[in-house]
């Protein structure tokens, strides 16, 4: 495969920000004028990395250009600082992916803008972006992975009930929550509530296949398994997959994107014209 480092100006972020992308690479012995000229179009992955991290974690610690060399895919991996993937004091990270990421990839990469050539996915706080594009923008891809993160009930969050170790995360959450939306009216009202906006789009038939597993020693698995239940309320097209022995770890998560990618169906050397 090709490796692709880029460093972009953006508009919505406010400045600079790198991406790694991952391209299909020529055959051995083909031409590459023709290969080059084919115009041939590939299915994407838009990869997220979790709080803590940047553009540089899916390649460093998975073995996902691997994965993405058998299915032919473009992959395409930003840095989110840790923006939980919202606009949040001008870095307006759920806007960038969107409308500005999108059209770099679809006209100068060989990226099909197809929604069915699209996934994302994402670990932990990139999890948690992975619901958050989905819902917003459904029309935009064909499966998401939601690794080691689930949506939560807002009103809990709000009224306290946090317990173990998401309580200190809760209790910030709900802070920058009020700070930005005024009160908990606003959030709900707002594209952070995951948890009504999923049975909304679920219900409507508006959602992709999903794939949502966490280890057994994560400390969100409770929150996980609560999630779980809810989606199973209002039957959600999803897998929810539980793996013993694993917690907050790489193993896990590189082992869980090939999960995602077989529970898509993306076969293997996949090229659209």
């Amino acid at each position: 495969m090709a490796f692709l480092r880029a460093n972009i100006n953006s508009q919505y972020l406010g400045g600079n920000t790198h991406i790694n992308f991952i391209l299909p690479d020529k055959a051995w012995g083909q031409d590459a004028a023709e290969f080059y000229s084919s115009g041939a179009r590939y299915k994407v992955l838009w990869l997220l990395h979790g709080g803590m991290g940047d553009y540089s974690d899916w390649v460093r610690k998975s073995d996902i250009e691997l994965y993405a060399t058998e299915k032919n895919l473009i992959v395409v991996m930003p840095s989110a600082l840790n923006s939980s993937y919202a606009n949040i004091g001008g870095y307006n990270m759920y806007d960038f992916l969107v409308k500005e990421l999108m059209p770099f990839v679809y006209n100068w990469l060989p990226a099909s803008d197809k929604r069915e050539d699209n996934y994302i996915a994402g670990l932990s706080m990139g999890g948690g972006g992975t619901l958050k594009y989905v819902l917003g923008f459904p029309d935009k891809f064909a499966g998401a992975a939601v690794l080691s993160a689930a949506a939560s009930d807002p009103r809990e969050m709000f009224r306290g009930k946090a317990e173990g170790p998401m309580a200190e995360y809760a209790e910030r959450m709900k802070k920058e929550a009020l700070e930005k939306y005024g009160s908990e009216e606003g959030y709900l009202a707002s594209e952070e509530n995951l948890w009504d906006r999923l049975k909304e789009k679920s219900q409507a038939g508006l959602l992709p296949k999903f794939y949502c597993a966490c280890g057994t020693k994560d400390f969100g698995i409770d929150g996980f398994r609560k999630f779980e239940e809810y989606a199973r309320s209002f039957d959600l097209e999803a897998k929810f997959e539980e793996i013993e022995g694993y917690a907050h770890e790489w193993r896990f998560w590189d082992l869980t994107i090939q999960h995602a990618l077989e529970y898509w169906g993306v076969p293997d050397n996949t090229v659209t014209v």
